[in-house]
């Protein structure tokens, strides 16, 4: 049994806008929508998971020291679709009435958590998305940070968001039947796009996606941890068929165990 903390998939819906006047304009509707509740669902399906679902902005506004206790409890962290700021920034720096009381610094997220897969042989998931990797215009960032030494693959230095309507079909290497080989791929669905990486010399590619044979799912052995990165999304809209595949819930389990067998 793993306990997962699970950071990302979240969105808030603002809208529709009116402009009623020239002086009024109103938000009229506010919907908060849980996109991690497919992957939630599917870790936790035969009960031997648990997972906390947590949206970016509550893990951005964890205060010092709540991370580590964090780190501790859980046995295997998930991180989907949020750029680096969400690890990098704290709100106390954006607020003036601290500014100039002491110097405002702050334990690096990043560093705990290479250090906790390291040395505490914790497990670590990194997925797809517009923020994920270097993302949409770089704002995922993930290849400028010290995540990069421990990604089971390279970020590009430039966007690397890769779409087609038309959707991508996964393909798995030896390597990924050798380690996943209980789940039919047979009728997985398109994938509507991944963030294209280059491959680590020290990882292990199971999936490929694209007519590069990008990495899609690779898996690392950091210190006593093992990372795993799938390139694409777990949820809609790059996974808007992905979710409803017969095999989603294996296939994410299996995942679980590949990361927290090195515990």
């Amino acid at each position: 049994m793993a306990s997962i903390y699970y950071v990302g998939d979240w969105a808030v819906l603002m809208g529709p806008h009116f402009a009623e006047s020239p002086f009024q304009n109103a938000v009229k509707g506010l919907e908060i929508f849980n996109y991690g509740i497919w992957l939630k669902n599917a870790l936790e399906q035969d009960g031997r998971n648990t997972v906390q679902s947590v949206a970016s902005w509550d893990f951005y506004k964890l205060p010092p020291g709540e991370y580590e206790k964090i780190l501790e409890q859980y046995d295997v962290f998930i991180f989907s679709d949020i750029e680096a700021k969400i690890f990098q920034l704290a709100p106390a720096f954006f607020d003036r009435m601290q500014f100039g009381q002491k110097p405002l610094t702050f334990p690096d997220r990043l560093r705990l958590t290479a250090n906790v897969v390291r040395e505490a042989g914790k497990g670590v998931i990194f997925l797809g998305g517009w923020y994920s990797f270097t993302g949409e215009m770089g704002k995922g960032g993930w290849g400028r940070t010290l995540l990069r030494d421990i990604l089971p693959v390279t970020c590009l230095p430039h966007e690397d968001l890769m779409e087609s309507t038309e959707g991508f079909l996964p393909k798995v290497t030896a390597a990924g039947k050798s380690q996943l080989p209980n789940i039919s791929f047979a009728d997985c669905p398109p994938i509507l796009g991944y963030n294209l990486t280059q491959r680590q010399p020290d990882s292990e590619v199971l999936m490929e996606i694209g007519d590069e044979g990008a990495p899609l799912l690779a898996i690392r052995q950091v210190g006593a941890g093992k990372v795993l990165a799938f390139t694409s999304d777990p949820a809609p809209h790059w996974g808007c068929n992905f979710v409803y595949w017969s095999e989603y819930a294996k296939f994410w389990q299996t995942c679980i165990g590949l990361v927290h067998s090195a515990k």
